[in-house]
Protein backbone atom coordinates (compact mmCIF):
# COMPACT_ATOMS: atom_id res chain seq x y z
CA UNK A 1 0.00 0.00 0.00
CA UNK A 2 1.00 3.62 -0.36
CA UNK A 3 3.41 4.87 2.32
CA UNK A 4 5.77 7.84 2.71
CA UNK A 5 5.56 11.46 1.58
CA UNK A 6 5.65 10.77 -2.15
CA UNK A 7 2.90 8.20 -1.81
CA UNK A 8 0.84 10.51 0.38
CA UNK A 9 1.00 13.02 -2.48
CA UNK A 10 -0.18 10.26 -4.84
CA UNK A 11 -3.09 9.50 -2.51
CA UNK A 12 -4.00 13.19 -2.37
CA UNK A 13 -3.99 13.26 -6.15
CA UNK A 14 -6.30 10.26 -6.28
CA UNK A 15 -8.73 11.90 -3.85
CA UNK A 16 -8.75 15.10 -5.92
CA UNK A 17 -9.36 12.96 -9.00
CA UNK A 18 -12.36 11.41 -7.27
CA UNK A 19 -13.75 14.85 -6.37
CA UNK A 20 -13.28 15.98 -9.98
CA UNK A 21 -15.03 12.89 -11.25
CA UNK A 22 -17.96 13.46 -8.94
CA UNK A 23 -18.20 17.10 -10.03
CA UNK A 24 -18.09 16.03 -13.67
CA UNK A 25 -20.77 13.45 -12.97
CA UNK A 26 -23.06 16.04 -11.44
CA UNK A 27 -22.49 18.33 -14.41
CA UNK A 28 -23.33 15.48 -16.75
CA UNK A 29 -26.52 14.75 -14.86
CA UNK A 30 -27.48 18.41 -14.91
CA UNK A 31 -26.95 18.44 -18.65
CA UNK A 32 -29.30 15.48 -19.02
CA UNK A 33 -26.59 12.95 -19.77
CA UNK A 34 -28.01 10.75 -17.02
CA UNK A 35 -26.83 7.44 -15.76
CA UNK A 36 -25.08 6.39 -18.97
CA UNK A 37 -22.60 9.26 -18.79
CA UNK A 38 -22.10 8.71 -15.09
CA UNK A 39 -21.40 5.03 -15.59
CA UNK A 40 -18.81 5.82 -18.22
CA UNK A 41 -17.07 8.29 -15.94
CA UNK A 42 -16.77 5.73 -13.20
CA UNK A 43 -15.40 2.97 -15.40
CA UNK A 44 -18.63 0.94 -15.27
CA UNK A 45 -19.20 0.58 -18.99
CA UNK A 46 -18.30 -3.11 -18.85
CA UNK A 47 -21.14 -3.84 -16.41
CA UNK A 48 -24.20 -5.29 -18.11
CA UNK A 49 -27.74 -4.35 -17.23
CA UNK A 50 -28.23 -7.33 -14.96
CA UNK A 51 -25.30 -6.21 -12.82
CA UNK A 52 -26.63 -2.67 -12.63
CA UNK A 53 -30.10 -3.71 -11.60
CA UNK A 54 -29.09 -6.33 -9.07
CA UNK A 55 -26.06 -4.73 -7.42
CA UNK A 56 -27.77 -1.84 -5.64
CA UNK A 57 -26.95 -2.49 -2.00
CA UNK A 58 -29.06 -0.99 0.74
CA UNK A 59 -28.00 0.01 4.25
CA UNK A 60 -29.56 1.66 7.28
CA UNK A 61 -28.30 5.05 6.08
CA UNK A 62 -30.67 7.98 5.89
CA UNK A 63 -29.73 8.44 2.22
CA UNK A 64 -32.54 8.59 -0.27
CA UNK A 65 -33.30 5.66 -2.54
CA UNK A 66 -32.12 7.63 -5.55
CA UNK A 67 -28.73 8.05 -3.89
CA UNK A 68 -28.53 4.36 -3.09
CA UNK A 69 -29.28 3.29 -6.65
CA UNK A 70 -26.93 5.72 -8.35
CA UNK A 71 -24.56 4.31 -10.94
CA UNK A 72 -21.53 5.19 -8.84
CA UNK A 73 -22.39 2.52 -6.27
CA UNK A 74 -22.79 -0.31 -8.76
CA UNK A 75 -20.51 -3.27 -8.28
CA UNK A 76 -19.90 -5.87 -10.98
CA UNK A 77 -21.50 -8.74 -9.10
CA UNK A 78 -20.62 -11.39 -11.69
CA UNK A 79 -16.95 -10.43 -11.64
CA UNK A 80 -16.91 -10.27 -7.84
CA UNK A 81 -18.64 -13.62 -7.30
CA UNK A 82 -16.48 -15.31 -9.94
CA UNK A 83 -13.31 -14.06 -8.26
CA UNK A 84 -14.39 -15.43 -4.88
CA UNK A 85 -15.48 -18.76 -6.37
CA UNK A 86 -12.07 -19.13 -8.02
CA UNK A 87 -10.20 -18.73 -4.75
CA UNK A 88 -7.70 -21.39 -3.78
CA UNK A 89 -8.38 -24.09 -1.18
CA UNK A 90 -5.78 -25.13 1.41
CA UNK A 91 -4.61 -28.73 1.57
CA UNK A 92 -5.38 -30.82 4.64
CA UNK A 93 -1.78 -30.74 5.84
CA UNK A 94 -1.72 -26.94 6.03
CA UNK A 95 -4.96 -26.93 8.03
CA UNK A 96 -3.89 -29.70 10.41
CA UNK A 97 -0.60 -27.94 11.18
CA UNK A 98 -2.36 -24.86 12.57
CA UNK A 99 -4.55 -24.98 15.69
CA UNK A 100 -6.61 -21.91 14.77
CA UNK A 101 -7.34 -23.11 11.23
CA UNK A 102 -8.08 -26.66 12.45
CA UNK A 103 -10.62 -25.27 14.93
CA UNK A 104 -12.42 -23.45 12.10
CA UNK A 105 -12.25 -26.52 9.86
CA UNK A 106 -13.59 -28.84 12.56
CA UNK A 107 -16.46 -26.46 13.34
CA UNK A 108 -17.42 -26.35 9.65
CA UNK A 109 -18.15 -22.61 9.87
CA UNK A 110 -15.90 -19.55 9.86
CA UNK A 111 -17.22 -17.07 12.44
CA UNK A 112 -16.43 -13.57 11.21
CA UNK A 113 -16.89 -10.18 12.86
CA UNK A 114 -17.64 -7.53 10.25
CA UNK A 115 -20.00 -4.84 9.07
CA UNK A 116 -22.73 -4.60 6.45
CA UNK A 117 -22.93 -0.85 5.82
CA UNK A 118 -19.52 0.13 4.36
CA UNK A 119 -20.11 1.03 0.71
CA UNK A 120 -16.73 -0.06 -0.62
CA UNK A 121 -15.64 -2.58 2.01
CA UNK A 122 -18.66 -4.57 3.20
CA UNK A 123 -22.17 -3.67 2.07
CA UNK A 124 -25.30 -5.81 2.29
CA UNK A 125 -27.20 -6.28 -0.95
CA UNK A 126 -30.78 -6.79 0.19
CA UNK A 127 -31.73 -8.24 -3.20
CA UNK A 128 -29.78 -11.45 -2.60
CA UNK A 129 -28.88 -10.93 1.10
CA UNK A 130 -25.14 -11.12 0.40
CA UNK A 131 -22.41 -8.83 1.68
CA UNK A 132 -19.80 -7.71 -0.83
CA UNK A 133 -16.81 -5.37 -0.80
CA UNK A 134 -13.07 -5.39 -0.19
CA UNK A 135 -13.20 -6.64 3.42
CA UNK A 136 -16.07 -9.01 2.63
CA UNK A 137 -14.16 -10.42 -0.33
CA UNK A 138 -11.15 -11.13 1.85
CA UNK A 139 -13.05 -13.05 4.50
CA UNK A 140 -15.02 -14.92 1.86
CA UNK A 141 -11.77 -15.92 0.15
CA UNK A 142 -10.34 -17.04 3.49
CA UNK A 143 -13.49 -19.01 4.24
CA UNK A 144 -13.08 -20.80 0.92
CA UNK A 145 -9.39 -21.38 1.62
CA UNK A 146 -10.10 -23.12 4.92
CA UNK A 147 -13.47 -24.79 4.31
CA UNK A 148 -13.57 -25.15 0.52
CA UNK A 149 -16.83 -23.20 0.34
CA UNK A 150 -17.03 -19.41 0.66
CA UNK A 151 -20.60 -19.57 1.96
CA UNK A 152 -19.71 -21.49 5.14
CA UNK A 153 -19.41 -18.42 7.31
CA UNK A 154 -21.38 -16.80 10.10
CA UNK A 155 -21.20 -13.00 10.15
CA UNK A 156 -21.54 -11.16 13.46
CA UNK A 157 -22.01 -7.41 13.03
CA UNK A 158 -19.50 -5.34 14.98
CA UNK A 159 -18.92 -1.66 15.69
CA UNK A 160 -15.71 0.18 16.49
CA UNK A 161 -16.47 -0.42 20.17
CA UNK A 162 -17.12 -4.18 20.02
CA UNK A 163 -14.36 -5.51 17.79
CA UNK A 164 -12.06 -6.52 20.66
CA UNK A 165 -14.78 -7.98 22.88
CA UNK A 166 -16.14 -10.41 20.28
CA UNK A 167 -12.64 -11.85 19.92
CA UNK A 168 -11.98 -11.92 23.66
CA UNK A 169 -15.30 -13.65 24.32
CA UNK A 170 -14.75 -16.23 21.55
CA UNK A 171 -17.82 -15.06 19.65
CA UNK A 172 -15.87 -14.91 16.39
CA UNK A 173 -12.73 -16.44 14.92
CA UNK A 174 -11.56 -13.25 13.19
CA UNK A 175 -12.58 -9.64 12.60
CA UNK A 176 -12.48 -7.94 9.18
CA UNK A 177 -13.77 -4.39 9.67
CA UNK A 178 -11.34 -1.72 8.40
CA UNK A 179 -9.63 -2.53 11.70
CA UNK A 180 -6.66 -0.24 12.37
CA UNK A 181 -3.62 -1.89 13.96
CA UNK A 182 -2.61 0.05 17.08
CA UNK A 183 -0.26 -0.69 19.97
CA UNK A 184 -3.10 -0.48 22.50
CA UNK A 185 -5.20 -3.00 20.59
CA UNK A 186 -2.26 -5.37 20.25
CA UNK A 187 -2.24 -5.67 24.04
CA UNK A 188 -5.63 -7.46 24.00
CA UNK A 189 -5.84 -9.09 20.56
CA UNK A 190 -3.49 -10.15 17.75
CA UNK A 191 -3.43 -8.91 14.16
CA UNK A 192 -2.62 -10.53 10.85
CA UNK A 193 -1.61 -8.22 8.03
CA UNK A 194 -1.76 -5.35 7.42
CA UNK A 195 -3.65 -5.75 4.17
CA UNK A 196 -4.48 -2.08 3.46
CA UNK A 197 -3.32 1.39 4.57
CA UNK A 198 -5.49 4.46 4.96
CA UNK A 199 -5.31 7.93 6.53
CA UNK A 200 -7.85 10.29 8.07
CA UNK A 201 -10.06 12.51 5.90
CA UNK A 202 -12.56 15.29 6.55
CA UNK A 203 -16.13 14.96 5.30
CA UNK A 204 -18.25 18.10 4.95
CA UNK A 205 -21.48 18.94 3.18
CA UNK A 206 -21.03 19.64 -0.53
CA UNK A 207 -21.91 23.33 -0.19
CA UNK A 208 -19.58 23.93 2.75
CA UNK A 209 -16.74 26.31 1.87
CA UNK A 210 -15.01 27.21 5.14
CA UNK A 211 -13.30 23.88 5.85
CA UNK A 212 -10.61 22.81 3.39
CA UNK A 213 -7.86 21.33 5.55
CA UNK A 214 -7.23 19.99 9.03
CA UNK A 215 -6.13 23.49 10.09
CA UNK A 216 -9.66 24.76 9.40
CA UNK A 217 -11.12 22.47 12.08
CA UNK A 218 -10.05 24.84 14.84
CA UNK A 219 -13.13 26.03 16.72
CA UNK A 220 -15.43 23.79 14.65
CA UNK A 221 -17.76 21.08 15.89
CA UNK A 222 -16.24 17.86 14.59
CA UNK A 223 -17.83 14.42 14.62
CA UNK A 224 -15.59 11.43 15.32
CA UNK A 225 -16.41 7.78 15.87
CA UNK A 226 -15.84 6.29 19.31
CA UNK A 227 -13.43 3.38 19.30
CA UNK A 228 -11.75 4.61 16.10
CA UNK A 229 -8.36 6.28 15.73
CA UNK A 230 -10.03 9.57 14.75
CA UNK A 231 -10.42 11.14 18.21
CA UNK A 232 -6.74 10.88 19.13
CA UNK A 233 -5.57 12.13 15.72
CA UNK A 234 -7.94 15.10 15.82
CA UNK A 235 -6.79 15.89 19.37
CA UNK A 236 -3.19 15.94 18.18
CA UNK A 237 -3.53 17.75 14.85
CA UNK A 238 -6.57 19.95 15.54
CA UNK A 239 -6.49 20.49 19.30
CA UNK A 240 -8.90 23.42 19.16
CA UNK A 241 -11.63 21.42 17.44
CA UNK A 242 -14.72 20.63 19.50
CA UNK A 243 -15.13 16.87 19.20
CA UNK A 244 -18.42 15.00 19.43
CA UNK A 245 -18.21 11.21 19.55
CA UNK A 246 -20.74 8.93 17.86
CA UNK A 247 -21.04 5.15 17.94
CA UNK A 248 -21.57 4.60 14.21
CA UNK A 249 -20.72 6.13 10.86
CA UNK A 250 -24.43 6.63 10.18
CA UNK A 251 -24.94 8.65 13.38
CA UNK A 252 -21.96 10.87 12.60
CA UNK A 253 -23.17 11.58 9.05
CA UNK A 254 -26.68 12.32 10.30
CA UNK A 255 -25.23 14.88 12.70
CA UNK A 256 -23.40 16.46 9.78
CA UNK A 257 -26.52 16.54 7.61
CA UNK A 258 -28.55 18.06 10.44
CA UNK A 259 -25.99 20.79 11.10
CA UNK A 260 -25.15 19.58 14.59
CA UNK A 261 -21.50 19.30 13.53
CA UNK A 262 -19.48 21.10 10.88
CA UNK A 263 -17.32 18.19 9.78
CA UNK A 264 -16.76 14.48 10.30
CA UNK A 265 -13.31 12.86 10.57
CA UNK A 266 -12.63 9.17 10.02
CA UNK A 267 -10.63 6.94 7.66
CA UNK A 268 -10.52 8.22 4.09
CA UNK A 269 -11.77 4.87 2.75
CA UNK A 270 -15.04 5.24 4.64
CA UNK A 271 -15.35 8.88 3.58
CA UNK A 272 -14.75 7.97 -0.04
CA UNK A 273 -17.52 5.40 0.20
CA UNK A 274 -19.94 8.02 1.52
CA UNK A 275 -19.08 10.46 -1.27
CA UNK A 276 -19.44 7.79 -3.96
CA UNK A 277 -22.71 6.51 -2.56
CA UNK A 278 -24.26 9.96 -2.17
CA UNK A 279 -23.23 12.09 -5.17
CA UNK A 280 -23.81 15.79 -4.57
CA UNK A 281 -24.36 15.45 -0.82
CA UNK A 282 -20.81 15.52 0.57
CA UNK A 283 -17.28 16.45 -0.37
CA UNK A 284 -13.91 15.50 1.08
CA UNK A 285 -12.23 18.66 2.37
CA UNK A 286 -8.56 18.78 1.45
CA UNK A 287 -6.03 15.97 1.39
CA UNK A 288 -5.89 12.95 3.70
CA UNK A 289 -3.87 13.64 6.83
CA UNK A 290 -2.36 12.04 9.88
CA UNK A 291 -0.24 8.92 10.19
CA UNK A 292 -0.60 5.94 7.91
CA UNK A 293 -3.41 3.80 9.26
CA UNK A 294 -2.80 0.09 8.57
CA UNK A 295 -5.81 -2.22 8.50
CA UNK A 296 -5.34 -5.64 10.04
CA UNK A 297 -7.30 -8.83 10.52
CA UNK A 298 -8.19 -9.21 14.19
CA UNK A 299 -7.50 -12.58 15.83
CA UNK A 300 -7.53 -13.85 19.41
CA UNK A 301 -4.51 -12.76 21.45
CA UNK A 302 -1.56 -15.08 20.90
CA UNK A 303 -3.34 -17.13 18.24
CA UNK A 304 -1.21 -19.12 15.80
CA UNK A 305 -3.82 -18.07 13.28
CA UNK A 306 -1.67 -14.98 12.66
CA UNK A 307 0.95 -17.06 10.84
CA UNK A 308 -1.71 -19.00 8.91
CA UNK A 309 -3.62 -15.90 7.80
CA UNK A 310 -0.43 -14.01 6.93
CA UNK A 311 0.74 -16.86 4.70
CA UNK A 312 -2.64 -16.93 2.96
CA UNK A 313 -2.67 -13.13 2.61
CA UNK A 314 0.80 -13.19 1.03
CA UNK A 315 -0.36 -15.85 -1.42
CA UNK A 316 -3.33 -13.81 -2.69
CA UNK A 317 -1.14 -10.75 -3.04
CA UNK A 318 1.42 -12.73 -5.05
CA UNK A 319 -1.11 -14.37 -7.39
CA UNK A 320 -2.94 -11.12 -8.18
CA UNK A 321 -6.18 -11.89 -6.34
CA UNK A 322 -5.73 -8.96 -3.93
CA UNK A 323 -5.31 -6.54 -6.84
CA UNK A 324 -8.31 -7.96 -8.73
CA UNK A 325 -10.47 -7.62 -5.62
CA UNK A 326 -9.33 -4.00 -5.13
CA UNK A 327 -10.19 -3.21 -8.75
CA UNK A 328 -13.70 -4.71 -8.56
CA UNK A 329 -14.61 -3.44 -5.09
CA UNK A 330 -12.88 -0.04 -5.08
CA UNK A 331 -11.03 0.99 -8.24
CA UNK A 332 -13.78 0.52 -10.81
CA UNK A 333 -16.28 2.28 -8.57
CA UNK A 334 -14.22 5.37 -7.77
CA UNK A 335 -12.47 6.05 -11.06
CA UNK A 336 -9.04 5.10 -9.65
CA UNK A 337 -7.11 3.17 -12.29
CA UNK A 338 -3.97 1.99 -10.53
CA UNK A 339 -4.11 -0.39 -7.60
CA UNK A 340 -1.83 0.54 -4.68
CA UNK A 341 0.95 -1.75 -3.58
CA UNK A 342 -0.18 -3.93 -0.66
CA UNK A 343 1.55 -3.00 2.59
CA UNK A 344 4.36 -5.13 3.95
CA UNK A 345 2.91 -7.87 6.14
CA UNK A 346 4.21 -7.74 9.70
CA UNK A 347 6.26 -10.72 10.84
Amino acid sequence: MICGSQNNEKKGTDMRKLDNLLLTRRQALAAGAGTIAAAGLFGLAACDSSDTSSSTASSSSSSSSSDTSSASTDLDIDAYDSLIAAGTVADDAAISANAWAKKVKDAGTFRVGGTRTSTLFSLLNETDNKVRGFDAGLYQLLTRYILGDETKLDLTQVTSDTRESVLQNDQVDAVFATYSITDSRKKVISFAGPYFVSQQAILVLADSTDINSVDDLAGKNVAVQSGSTGPSIVSELAPDAKQQEFSTDEEARQALEQGRVDAYVIDETLQMGSVVKNPGKYRIAGDPFGPDDPYGIGLPLGSDGVDFVNAWLKSIEDDGTWEQLWKIAIGDRTGLDNAPEPPVIEA
